[in-house]
């Protein structure tokens, strides 16, 4: 199953972005650190590059990542023409504090009262960009939760004299060309979860953390994971748990719950589902298989997608 998710709000949302971008001076992009590319929307790309804004990338939620995997990251979107990159966890505000003067960074001409810094928040939903605003502002006028999508209007604030900055809603874009994009996204509760199923979704995960963490697995659950199949942990999970369906037999659509949410919270440890490393290599794997047969319908497990 492939995971897609663009409600229609998000294309009137879009053509406001795409207006109020002539107006700003620096696009303020929020990704969640633990899956940087795989939360970066193309879209946002297209209209910062075609009004030739620079970009200031924020990865937030760097608590909840991998520390060596976002120092790598950060190398890697620093490196990039008209791009600054910074780890910064939305919820504290004095972390929150510093972006004004990283965006004064990337357009040095706008410092004074007469031509203010103008900025603008984008990124996709539920990684942190009411709660940023919230704190940029110092008060509270972005709606804050922990379901995707809680933003749906656009909105201007002066912070001074000197700052004004814009919200936007979350955006997604209309088709995720890699299937392992819409899993990571899924995993990490960027998507409704109408729009997903949480035993396939938590089967991606497992693999991916098997490969990598094992032992945070061993560590959260309690048992060995050493030759363990995903379908094998989250059984084991539901065992560990006590979620069972009549008979006995494991109840997987709980236990698959359970793990997305130790996960998301936190409770398995600091992890990144992507590393610079790992997307090239994707995208390598991607290309090739595109050139191999390029007028092949491709079927693609999840898990060769990570």
């Amino acid at each position: 199953m492939a995971v897609q998710w663009f409600p229609g709000h998000m294309v009137l949302a879009r053509k406001k972005a795409a207006k109020a971008m002539a107006m700003i001076d620096v696009v303020i992009e929020v990704l969640d650190a633990r899956l940087p590319e795989a939360s970066t929307n193309p879209m946002i790309r297209e209209l910062r590059e075609q009004r030739q804004r620079p970009c200031l990338k924020v990865l937030s939620k760097p608590d909840l990542a991998d520390p060596d995997v976002t120092k790598d990251w950060l190398e890697f979107y620093n490196t990039q023409e008209n791009v600054k990159a910074v780890a910064i966890c939305c919820k504290t505000a004095g972390e929150v504090a510093r972006i004004p003067g990283f965006c004064q960074s990337l357009a040095p001409h706008r410092n004074d009262a007469t031509k203010p810094l103008r900025m603008m928040i984008m990124g996709i939903p539920n990684v942190g960009k009411s709660t940023m605003m919230n704190a940029m502002v110092k008060r509270k006028i972005a709606k804050v939760g922990n379901e995707p999508a809680i933003t749906k209007s656009q909105q201007m604030l002066k912070i001074s004299a000197r700052y004004s900055v814009t919200d936007t809603p979350g955006l997604m874009w209309p088709k995720i060309e890699y299937p392992g994009d819409g899993f990571m996204l899924a995993a990490s509760h960027a998507i409704s979860r109408n729009a997903m199923d949480d035993e396939e979704v938590a089967l991606f995960l497992a693999d991916i953390l098997l490969d990598r963490y094992p032992e945070r697995l061993a560590g959260r659950y309690g048992f060995p994971v050493d030759g363990l199949t995903p379908q094998a942990l989250i059984e084991g999970v539901a065992k560990r748990r006590a979620l069972v369906v009549r008979g006995g037999e494991a109840d997987l659509e709980k236990a698959s719950s359970a793990f997305l949410q130790d996960y998301r919270q936190g409770r398995l440890g600091r992890i990144s589902l992507e590393t610079p490393e790992t997307r090239q290599a994707m995208l390598v794997a991607h290309s090739s298989s595109d050139n191999s047969d390029p007028d092949l319908e491709k079927e693609t497990h999840p898990t060769d997608m990570a």
